[in-house]
């Protein structure tokens, strides 16, 4: 079997870890049991671009049960944890290429490694797996049935290939069900970069001016957790609609040149570029604090950052001091990479148990039905959505009511009126 991955030696941490964050992931468990038995998966290769933590071993341990062939390469460079990799291997005989810290060029050999299964379903986290294969082993093409994507900034970029005709195969969208990003987004994003932040920084949120740059789902889930710990929360955005909601929901709304200039925190989760630039690190007060937490480093303009300093040094983990011309002092966390894994170790199990169960739903639906579907991003299907709803509910031992048929005749019907 091959592999790369930092330390084989940390496999006994990496399986505890494993073991731990599987007892809060109730839906994708029985998903595995249910696996094990009827083997849906059997001869199906597939090739997955993830972040690799604790609860992405879960999955893959699923999909194995299923009967599945699995590699893994990490989607974020920073993103790995290292223990986890070891134990995929030698305890689970998973194929992992992931480093935590890995360069560019070893991010993008890890892809190609796992891309050299020769995969018949992909799953990708920020789409870089589906755009190698576009752009550099498009060999490879025919052999695909489908791919999933996991997160928002993936899905933009593969709705701009099958907008623009690029799109060679079917992907569904696994962020946009509703069992994923109503969640994970949410409550996961909001409390894992909330986690990040203050690890990175050890500071008191309490009383402090908070930026939300983004008001999406994700934006929304920090914005709440900031406001929960006593941060005064402003939220910036581009969306009229969404800046209004952001109003309704109690926050105060500016632009980021005026955000810039009185916040303590800022936070980007917009999935754009360029979102806190020059002008804005130069309206900064001493010791702004800042963090991105979209899916790729581009959301924060280091690059113009590190022209207008004089100075740069790591003053903690995950936390880079820039000394501006001014003698002003900024700081990045986790190099500008998403904070809730660069800083901390991702989503809650909990939460990532729903999104992970649809991965390992809509791929054994794509082993039976990926070659019926047209090269375009579709949603998952409702009664997945609805599966994981009620299983996940079961497993919180939480009952609802269900339609009489009287109800039921009713909605279905058009003759009643006033």
């Amino acid at each position: 079997m091959n592999f790369d991955i930092t330390d084989i030696g940390l496999a006994e941490k990496g399986k505890l870890r494993i073991e731990w964050a599987g007892r809060s992931m109730p839906v994708l468990n029985s998903i595995r049991e249910r696996f094990q038995k009827e083997k849906p998966l059997e001869g199906v290769r597939i090739a997955a671009c993830l972040h690799v933590t604790t609860e992405t071993a879960g999955l893959m341990r699923t999909l194995k049960a299923g009967g599945a062939s699995v590699v893994v390469c990490a989607s974020n460079p920073l993103s790995t944890q290292d223990d986890v990799t070891a134990s995929l291997v030698k305890d689970y005989e998973i194929p992992v290429y992931a480093r935590k810290g890995e360069d560019n060029e070893t991010y993008y050999r890890h892809i190609d490694a796992t891309l050299d299964i020769a995969p018949m379903i992909t799953m990708d986290d920020g789409a870089d797996l589906v755009s190698t294969l576009h752009s550099k082993r498009t060999e490879l093409i025919d052999g695909i049935v489908a791919g999933t994507e996991e997160t928002t900034t993936g899905i933009i970029r593969l709705r701009s290939m099958a907008e623009k005709g690029v799109l060679r195969f079917p992907i569904i969208a696994v962020n946009d069900a509703d069992t994923k990003h109503l969640f994970d987004n949410r409550y996961g994003t909001g409390q894992s970069t909330i986690d990040g932040i203050i690890r990175a920084t050890n500071r008191l949120l309490a009383g402090s001016v908070f930026v939300v740059c983004g008001y999406g789902w994700c934006g929304r889930g920090v914005a709440m957790r900031a406001r929960g710990m006593g941060a005064n929360v402003i939220v910036t955005e581009v969306d009229p609609l969404r800046g209004l909601e952001a109003v309704m929901d109690g926050y105060r709304v500016l632009p980021i040149g005026d955000a810039a200039k009185i916040g303590d925190f800022f936070c980007t989760l917009t999935g754009d570029i360029n979102v806190v630039r020059k002008e804005h690190f130069l309206a900064m007060k001493d010791g702004a604090i800042i963090a991105n937490s979209g899916h790729f480093n581009v959301e924060l303009e280091l690059t113009a950052l590190e022209e207008i300093s004089k100075g740069k040094r790591a003053i903690r983990d995950s936390l880079d001091e820039f000394t501006l011309s001014d003698g002003r002092k900024v700081y990045v966390l986790g190099e500008g990479r998403l904070v809730n894994l660069a800083a901390a170790e991702g989503h809650p199990s909990s939460v990532m148990d729903m999104s992970f169960a649809n991965q390992a739903l809509t791929a054994e639906y794509l082993a039976r039905n990926g070659n019926k579907l047209e090269n375009k991003v579709y949603k998952v299907p409702a009664e997945i959505d609805k599966r994981i709803a009620k299983l996940k509910l079961d497993s919180m031992g939480i009952k609802i009511d269900t339609l009489t048929e009287e109800q039921e005749e009713y909605l279905a019907s058009w003759e009643s009126g006033t």
